[in-house]
């Protein structure tokens, strides 16, 4: 009998101690956090469409470029009526803009006809030219606009960072939630067996009158608080299985549909843990001037700088220049003489001088304004994102601290559980403090999987909150 009660006991303790559940490597696939990272990073749409908008910004810079392609155009204008030429006129032309704000111009014309206008030069002419504005020659609108695009592009590269940033820490933190119920679930499942082996084991020795028949009723009564609870843990992992399919796709855009078969790998999880050097926090804060926020403010401030040299050249009054070298024929004077220039020129000058100035000035103190903003936003986000980082550096030292000393007791929990098997065994214990040993070990083991679970989500949230969770 006493052999018998030992193999019973030894085979509840092995059972207890189980973690996971051997299925066949047909029937199960294991799913690593690097592997669900990997697929993460791939597949999910909002990444996707983070660099899709990297896409994007390329192009609006290939069209800001566009403002200083050379421009071709010919122009045929021509009228005849009741078997009168009235007039014939075409014109051929180019116009290079340059960066510099000034536009080259050349061109040929050939005009014929009874009718044409008086300030018309009839014939063949050829014609070179330059315009310019004042305050579009050391800053215009196209520079400002190719040069924001530029930041545009960068801009959305960071942006994709800072996407692909938040979407891990959310997958990273549904992934260890699923690994802590799974665990939940598979220990009290392995309990409920125990519990289902010992009821029945305590129903033999009550028909052998060896217990008492309350004994049977206080197993039974611990079986059923086990069944509760496995019902609750089973539902509990089937919903953070689903929530984990809400990031699991494939190619074409595809989900992956989460099964039951689909499980994590939980091998070294609390290893890692116990055997990790927590860096020093100044490894944490370096380089928090890095961090996607900051960038992109950063580069926001280069584009409002941008705007603002562009709103300061509207302070300059406005003068236009328009100068063209004039030629009979199709061909370059042979000799640019000053007595050339002064008989073969067109040339006109615009002055525009708006007199407050209300609108360029309103309009350079808005953009003042808005990098005064800009530039406390950012302190404001680096205090913000450097005590964030120094609260998940504290967090993750406690944790990592509380799942020792856990990890301790449930060392010490199992040893007062076989002790009190070894008790039963010479009959120097009772079903109710087994019981009471079972319990605590479970209590202890399911507190020792959500310290050990949020130790990981806590590291994952340390490294998002650096902006370098890639």
């Amino acid at each position: 009998m006493l052999l018998r009660k030992s193999k019973y006991y030894l085979s509840i303790v092995t059972g207890l101690l189980m973690s996971v559940i051997c299925y066949s490597q047909d029937s199960v696939r294991v799913l690593s956090k690097d592997a669900f990272i990997k697929i993460v990073k791939t597949y999910h749409p909002v990444i996707q469409q983070a660099e899709i908008s990297i896409k994007r910004a390329e192009s609006v810079m290939q069209q800001s470029r566009g403002a200083f392609d050379p421009v071709i155009s010919t122009t045929i204008d021509k009228k005849t009526f009741d078997g009168k030429e009235y007039y014939n006129y075409f014109n051929p032309r180019i116009s290079i803009p340059t960066w510099y704000g000034i536009d080259i111009k050349a061109g040929t014309e050939e005009i014929t006809g009874k009718y044409v206008n008086p300030q018309a030069t009839l014939g063949q002419n050829s014609y070179l030219g330059l315009k310019v504005s004042t305050n579009e020659l050391l800053f215009d609108k196209r520079r400002a606009i190719l040069r924001q695009s530029r930041l545009l592009e960068k801009m959305s590269a960071i942006d994709r960072d800072l996407t692909v940033n938040n979407v891990l820490y959310e997958a990273i933190s549904c992934y260890w939630n699923w690994v802590k119920e799974y665990q939940n679930y598979i220990i009290i499942k392995n309990t409920v067996k125990v519990n289902e082996k010992r009821l029945q084991f305590i129903r033999t020795e009550y028909e052998q009158g060896i217990r008492q028949a309350i004994d049977t009723t206080e197993t039974l009564a611990q079986l059923q608080g086990f069944y509760t609870l496995e019902q609750a843990a089973f539902a509990a992992y089937l919903n953070a299985g689903l929530e984990l399919s809400n990031y699991l796709w494939k190619e074409d855009n595809q989900p992956v549909y989460w099964e039951e078969s689909i499980l994590p790998d939980t091998a070294n999880m609390q290893h890692m843990v116990l055997h990790m050097q927590i860096p020093p926090l100044t490894e944490f804060t370096a380089d928090i001037y890095k961090h996607p926020k900051l960038s992109i403010i950063e580069y926001k401030l280069e584009e409002l700088s941008i705007e603002k040299r562009l709103k300061a050249q509207y302070l300059i009054p406005k003068v236009s220049v328009d100068a063209t070298l004039l030629k009979k024929k199709y061909a370059l004077p042979d000799e640019l003489s000053a007595t050339y220039l002064n008989s073969n020129n067109k040339f006109t000058i615009e002055l525009l001088v708006p007199i407050f100035m209300r609108e360029a000035r309103g309009s350079y103190k808005a953009t003042k304004l808005k990098i005064v903003e800009k530039t406390l936003e950012q302190s404001h986000q680096t205090l913000q994102i450097e005590n964030k980082v120094k609260a998940y550096y504290n967090e993750v030292v406690a944790l990592h601290k509380q799942v020792d000393y856990y990890h301790q007791a449930f060392i010490n929990y199992q040893k007062l559980y076989q002790g009190e098997q070894l008790k039963m065994d010479v009959g120097e214990s009772s079903l109710f403090l087994l019981n009471s040993r079972e319990n605590k070990l479970l209590e202890t083991h399911q507190k020792l999987i959500e310290l050990t679970t949020k130790w990981h989500k806590t590291y994952a949230g340390l490294i998002w909150a650096t902006g370098k969770l890639q």
